[in-house]
């Protein structure tokens, strides 16, 4: 799967574990490195074998979230080119095969 960061923080603390642990902690920086190898490994989201993977609701529709530990997560934006839809125009996310890393962190608090 194809993998793009938001920000430059972002990829900072996706790319350098050092950096995520001192943001996440050492459990949740953990399941960040196993979650973004299961992404790297996806061709599509559907193929995700952990963590929990859904779409989110409310302020953060058209956002789909990732388990880590903790209370935090990993949230993503469809980026394909079109973006798949299903019959009712919501994102097809099961066949989305290009994200943006939008978030990581608890977004309850």
């Amino acid at each position: 799967m194809h993998i793009e960061f938001a920000s430059a923080d972002l990829g900072s603390i996706c790319e350098n574990p050092k950096n995520a642990t001192r943001k996440l902690g050492a459990t949740s920086s953990k399941k960040l490195q196993r979650r973004l190898a299961d992404l790297f490994a996806a061709s599509r989201l559907g193929d995700l074998p952990a963590g929990k993977p859904h779409p989110l609701k409310g302020s953060r529709l058209g956002e789909f979230s990732i388990s880590l530990a903790g209370g935090h997560r990993l949230v993503l934006k469809a980026c394909d080119d079109p973006i798949p839809t299903t019959p009712d125009d919501a994102t097809d996310w099961p066949n989305v095969t290009k994200v943006r890393i939008v978030f990581i962190g608890d977004y309850h608090e």
